[in-house]
């Protein structure tokens, strides 16, 4: 008939109370008759002392002394007030005093990892020459990796900025879709797909929901999103590159300009931004404790530059590069740098980029054939989302992909599909991983994906 109690609700005004934990026994340290125990339940943990007393024998302490690390435990304890604060807990004012103490489930004696280790500093363990756990090492053992303070804090933070999105975005009138991740064609176009067997044919993993968003602005769904898996075939060893991430793509039809759609989805960002700093703040602090940053910072509304602009600021920094030259990641991270000095922005939206370095689905600018109606958007100097309006003539749209040198009979549903009548319209895709990573100010984005796919990892 117990009822278990979160560690977090552990406060002073539980004073005096008895009430019963479940945790893992984070650490132990045997001291005489008494044995003092850290409980952990997620990023919160606090101090429990086992005493010989009316409550508790010898062998209950030494019973208590001799549990691994990372068991599971149930405790029945009194909630008393902590004479000076606890380092090292986030419950500092109060301890439990245990009565009862029950094992649901013994970790082995020999962890892969220190989970102490795992959340020390790399630059604390450099200059203290202690251990610090390093990233193949996580991610080999990952479900130990994820019980740190600093890995929970990063995932509910992520979990945040999925749930941000829909209530932003629900807000907004957008229908929340479904899409196929198993389809006929490259949805692209392009090369980089895996090829998987079906049936008596092959078929292919999703690079993105793009086609099937715009089959339902053409079905007069008129704005709709989506949260779901994206893979891309590209051999890409970066910091920043995944095989499989999570894509969160808008779509939307507008009225007038697709200045209204980039104004949309800017201003989605910033009520995730605005969110995360109002509900997150613990999960911020915990994951700076071991990856210090800057807060993040951005405008309302967005800094939006032209292309042009942007290639102006780099010219002006001793940057040698065309007119119609796409940004390398060395130049997106010094226009990031200059910006923020300049702008005092980490996030702002890059518009008009050249035609030449756009998809073929790209909308061609109808004032300068060069230029194109595309935007990227960046975080602290990296991009976040690729967008643009899509060519949603047929005709036009034909032509722009044998310019391309694109098989057009790979790709006859997409064009296929705005043969009935297609408003204008514009979207883009986010990813998921990527902002989590640039908000928290992290540096590589196997920080933030649960369980990565890169070109070299396919376990655990």
């Amino acid at each position: 008939d117990r009822v278990l109690i979160r560690i977090k609700d552990l406060t002073a005004e539980k004073a005096d109370e008895v009430v019963w934990v479940r945790g893992r026994i984070h650490t132990s340290r045997a001291k005489g008759k008494q044995c003092f125990l850290v409980l952990r339940q997620q990023q919160f943990n606090i101090q429990a002392l086992v005493a010989v007393g009316q409550h508790a024998s010898k062998q209950m302490v030494k019973f208590a002394a001799n549990i691994t690390k990372e068991s599971i435990v149930d405790v029945e304890g009194v909630v008393r007030k902590a004479y000076q604060k606890i380092g090292g807990c986030t419950q500092q004012d109060v301890e439990l005093h245990v009565q009862r103490i029950y094992v649901i489930s013994s970790a082995e004696p020999r962890l892969p990892l220190q989970l102490d280790d795992a959340v020390r500093p790399e630059v604390e363990g450099e200059e203290d020459g202690r251990a610090t756990v390093n990233q193949d090492t996580r991610l080999d053992n990952r479900v130990i990796d994820l019980r740190t303070s600093t890995s929970q804090a990063i995932f509910c933070l992520q979990s945040g900025i999925c749930q941000l999105f829909r209530e932003t975005l629900t807000r907004k009138g957008f229908v929340e879709i479904q899409t196929p991740k198993i389809i006929s064609a490259a949805s692209e176009g392009g090369a980089n797909v895996f090829t998987v067997s079906y049936f008596k044919s092959s078929a292919y993993l999703a690079q993105s929901p793009q086609l099937y968003k715009q089959m339902c602005i053409c079905a007069d769904f008129e704005k709709v999103f989506c949260v779901g898996p994206v893979f891309r075939a590209e051999d890409s060893n970066t910091h920043r590159h995944l095989t499989e991430f999570v894509g969160l793509d808008i779509e939307m039809a507008f009225n007038y300009h697709y200045h209204e759609v980039v104004d949309e989805i800017a201003d989605t960002l910033v009520q995730i931004f605005k969110g995360l700093q109002e509900r997150f703040q613990t999960e911020i602090q915990t994951v700076n404790k071991q990856f210090p940053c800057e807060p993040f910072k951005f405008l309302e509304p967005t800094l939006r530059l032209e292309y042009r602009e942007g290639v102006a600021m780099l010219r002006e920094a001793g940057v040698e590069m065309g007119d119609e030259e796409d940004l390398s990641t060395p130049n997106e991270k010094l226009l990031g740098r200059l910006v923020k000095e300049k702008y005092d922005t980490d996030f702002y939206i890059l518009d008009k980029y050249p035609l030449a370095v756009r998809p073929f689905y790209t909308m061609p600018d109808p004032v300068n054939p060069k230029s194109s109606n595309s935007y990227d958007m960046f975080m602290r100097g990296e991009e976040i989302l690729s967008g643009a309006q899509r060519i949603h003539d047929p005709q036009l749209l034909t032509e722009r992909a044998q310019h391309h040198g694109i098989d057009l009979e790979k790709i006859k549903a997409y064009i296929d599909s705005f043969r009935f009548g297609a408003p204008p319209h514009a979207g883009g895709g986010i990813g998921l991983e990527r902002v989590t990573m640039l908000y928290l100010g992290l540096h590589n984005v196997r920080q933030t994906s649960m369980f990565p796919r890169d070109p070299k990892r396919l376990t655990p």
